[in-house]
């Protein structure tokens, strides 16, 4: 095994990617942040320039009180939350079975379900037969087509781990009297908890983002933060206020940036735990 290299040599790997990270991620941050500190006038280029004078709580006001900014975080909640736990529940189901039997068929099974991934949804097709099924412009379609786009994200993160999980847990299980829905419920997925994890984190930033699937699907007659944004953007509100629209982004992505601190750990090991059998 070779020594870790010592001296100043050694030095210039962590220094050049401790830069590196600062300049990728650091400088559109700062960025987001010294916009949204200033006003109309000096936010009109935005540039990284500091302020002249810290502007940013008054910011944050002016877009709760005129961006229709809590409507927009509960119609976001309105969609995620339920389309979120649903694609874990039957996904995860999906992947135990996937996981645990073999054959061809469910091989071609498995890479119809995963196919979600590189294929993208013919959103004319989707916005058509919501409106034939009478759900176009609903809640409830919209929590439809995230399900449909995302369930094949987490068949293909859970599938693998699944595989790392011993059978021997499952028969002990099935010996004591257990059915498949009991063994799945109470063996299989508080085991799943590492990669759900990582799962839910992905799509909750997937759905809270969204903007173009839901413009077509519910566009106007249901408020989600992104999609808010837009309307009034487009409607002249935040017209050349770069001002309010960086001051809206920095709120509308503090819940998942939260949410990503306290979770970090698990979603690594949920990433990793799958990799290797």
């Amino acid at each position: 095994m070779l020594a870790p290299a010592k001296g100043p040599r050694g030095l210039i790997q962590p220094i050049a990617a401790i830069l590196t990270a600062l300049l990728v991620l650091g400088v559109p941050f700062w960025l987001v942040i010294a916009t949204a500190s200033k006003n109309q006038s000096e936010a009109l280029n935005p540039n990284l320039s500091a302020p002249t004078d810290w502007q940013l709580f008054e910011n944050f006001g002016s877009v709760f009180s005129d961006g229709r900014m809590m409507a927009g975080f509960f119609g976001s909640l309105l969609v995620m939350v339920p389309s979120v736990f649903g694609v874990l529940i039957l996904g995860s189901m999906a992947a135990w079975i996937l996981g645990r039997r073999g054959g061809k068929l469910l091989a071609a099974v498995y890479a119809l379900g995963i196919s979600g991934i590189v294929l993208p949804p013919a959103v004319v097709t989707i916005v058509l037969l919501l409106r034939q099924l009478g759900l176009a412009g609903t809640a409830v379609g919209m929590i439809g087509v995230y399900m449909g786009m995302y369930l094949s994200t987490v068949i293909f993160f859970v599938t693998g781990f699944v595989r790392t999980i011993p059978p021997e847990l499952e028969e002990a299980a099935r010996v004591d009297g257990a059915g498949p829905a009991r063994v799945f419920a109470r063996i299989i997925l508080p085991l799943l908890r590492p990669v759900l994890a990582t799962a839910t984190i992905l799509i909750c930033l997937y759905i809270w983002n969204d903007v173009f699937y839901a413009l077509f699907v519910v566009g106007g007659r249901l408020d989600t933060l992104p999609l808010n944004l837009y309307q009034v953007a487009s409607a002249g509100l935040y017209l050349q206020n770069w001002h309010l629209i960086f001051a809206y982004i920095i709120l509308m992505s503090l819940p998942l940036l939260i949410t990503f601190v306290i979770a970090q750990r698990k979603i690594i090991s949920g990433i990793t735990s799958g990799a290797v059998k």
